[in-house]
């Protein structure tokens, strides 16, 4: 049953729908649901903006050379043993397997019956988000959440296994904007959004069948952003008379700035957290973004920078000792390799490589990792079976032995490193099938046996972008430079074009080039993608 609203959540109506009809529509933007949206922005878009501001004036100290350290105004919270996160709910209590995806009906089912104990149903980096795609997406979490969603090819029928996977959210970061929904004339922010209506159609019917509303925060940089979250939390649950403390909520610790900020992070959701998980590949590009004028903090090809490097060893097991001291869940992360079921040796090295970094992760304590392709499932569950046998976890590990400091979760220097025309290469050739994977409206890409989504494009060109800038030397002595850049992505893009006639190759370079050569560092590539995203509405 829906309340009244709260008096910080009072509706005054303006709220439009900027899109063409779309399948679901209906069932999905609800006059009631787009209500709620509307009290949402009304009460915490004013200090979402205030966040971003803040991100940018951090941006030009660190541009001017001041580095990031643990907060001096927390440390008493830091060294305080006692508090601890809420105990995890019975179906978020063993992660010993997770997979994601992007919320597509037909890769939900295979997800969901997968094995793994939860699926991560993504509204960020996996998905491409078009109207159609939104929409359809949270039509297809309503149908999981009621257990009804199929899907029909020609060739075979899916439908969801009496078992299936616990079902977690994850919605859009702070920083983008969803067009298609105006409230008093501003586009809605993507996380409320994406939020607002998972939690509107489904946090009641969720609880009614012994699970809850579970969700993933991507992106965020500080405890500060991670208290907003939780303020939109308490808001909802009140104004829709959900029990307070049901939402949980993992957080991605994908930025540098956040990797400092872990317990406090915790403590400001205390009884709506469930645990960080080490999001690599954003992490990796957070390095790169943060630092982006720093000649001395330049990574080697992206090939080279894997999670037993130095400083991403810090940071995974300062995340394990931080969970596991305050009663939360440490989730390792994303092997990028996938199985290629055509190409046996292809699969067989990326089975060794998977196996190889679960079985570190489940040694440094995590109590569950990511996998991206259903095949992976039994194969990262096996390692952590052999480690957790009948346990749900292993937060009673609290790696007391672990002690990270700023100078090792900063030091980027990885032996033998080297920057590569292969490297280059690679980078040029991932970001253009990427974008053109992503702007044809799919957000999770097969590229040469990796699963690429925006995080890992993220990387390509923001390494092109800060090579160019900094003239760094090739392997051959050769500097990267503009023209070196034009000329490879050139030779790639005559080749792609050849294999992918259709693609839209021309909007691609033009967008990729203004990554790579503008004079400022573009923040996220997925904001200038999306103005070239087809609308649902006329202009």
């Amino acid at each position: 049953m829906v309340t009244a609203p709260s008096d910080a959540m009072s509706d005054e109506g303006g709220i439009q729908v900027v899109g063409t009809e779309v399948d679901h529509g209906a069932d999905v933007l609800t006059l009631p649901a787009l209500q709620f949206l509307g009290r949402l922005h009304r009460s915490f878009e004013g200090r979402r903006r205030e966040l971003l501001a803040v991100r940018e004036r951090r941006q030009a100290e660190f541009d001017a050379g001041v580095l990031p350290d643990f907060l001096p105004e927390t440390a008493s919270l830091r060294e305080d043993s006692d508090w601890r996160v809420a105990p995890a709910p019975a179906d978020l209590d063993d992660r010993r397997v997770e997979i994601t995806g992007p919320v597509e009906p037909k890769m939900m089912i295979n997800a969901l019956n997968s094995g793994a104990r939860v699926f991560m149903a993504d509204f960020e980096d996996a998905l491409s988000p078009t109207w159609e795609n939104i929409v359809t997406g949270q039509w297809a979490v309503r149908e999981v959440v009621r257990r009804q969603l199929t899907f029909q090819t020609d060739e075979k029928a899916y439908a969801l296994n009496p078992q299936i996977a616990t079902l977690v959210i994850r919605p859009r970061g702070w920083h983008l904007a969803e067009r298609h929904l105006l409230v008093d004339g501003e586009p809605i922010s993507a996380s409320l959004f994406d939020f607002g209506l998972t939690f509107f159609h489904n946090a009641r019917e969720q609880l009614d069948r012994g699970s809850g509303p579970y969700f993933y925060l991507p992106k965020l940089e500080s405890h500060l952003e991670v208290r907003l979250w939780n303020e939109v939390f308490v808001a909802a649950q009140e104004a829709l008379g959900i029990p307070r403390g049901s939402i949980r909520a993992t957080v991605l610790i994908e930025t540098i700035l956040a990797a400092f900020e872990m317990d406090e992070i915790l403590w400001e959701l205390r009884e709506h957290a469930s645990g960080l998980n080490a999001g690599r590949w954003d992490y990796i590009f957070s390095l790169i973004k943060k630092f982006h004028a720093r000649p001395d903090m330049i990574l080697p090809d992206r090939a080279q920078v894997t999670m037993a490097v130095p400083f991403m060893r810090a940071y995974q097991q300062l995340l394990v000792r931080t969970c596991h001291r305050r009663g939360a869940h440490a989730i390792g992360g994303m092997s990028a390799f996938i199985p290629n079921r055509r190409q046996p040796e292809v699969t067989e090295n990326a089975l060794a490589r998977v196996r190889e970094d679960k079985q570190r992760e489940a040694g440094d304590g995590s109590d569950g990792t990511w996998v991206a392709h259903p095949d992976l499932v039994p194969v990262a569950a096996a390692i952590f079976d052999e480690v957790l046998d009948d346990r749900p976890n292993q937060k009673e590990r609290l790696r007391d032995d672990v002690a990270v400091s700023t100078g090792e979760l900063l030091d980027t220097r990885i032996q033998g490193g080297l920057i590569s025309e292969e490297g280059v290469r690679t980078n040029v050739s991932v970001a253009l099938q990427y974008l053109a994977s992503w702007l044809a409206g799919n957000g999770a890409a097969a590229i040469n046996n990796l699963m690429e989504d925006a995080a890992t494009a993220e990387i390509s060109r923001s390494q092109l972008w800060q090579w160019r800038v900094h003239g760094v030397a090739l392997e051959d002595g050769r500097p990267m430079s503009a023209d070196l850049y034009r000329a490879i992505r050139d030779e790639e893009l005559g080749g792609l074009q050849q294999s992918a006639p259709d693609a839209r190759w021309q909007d691609v370079a033009e967008l990729l080039d203004s990554l790579v050569l503008s004079d400022q560092f573009v923040e996220f590539l997925t904001i200038p993608a999306y103005g070239k995203l087809a609308w649902a509405a006329p202009p």
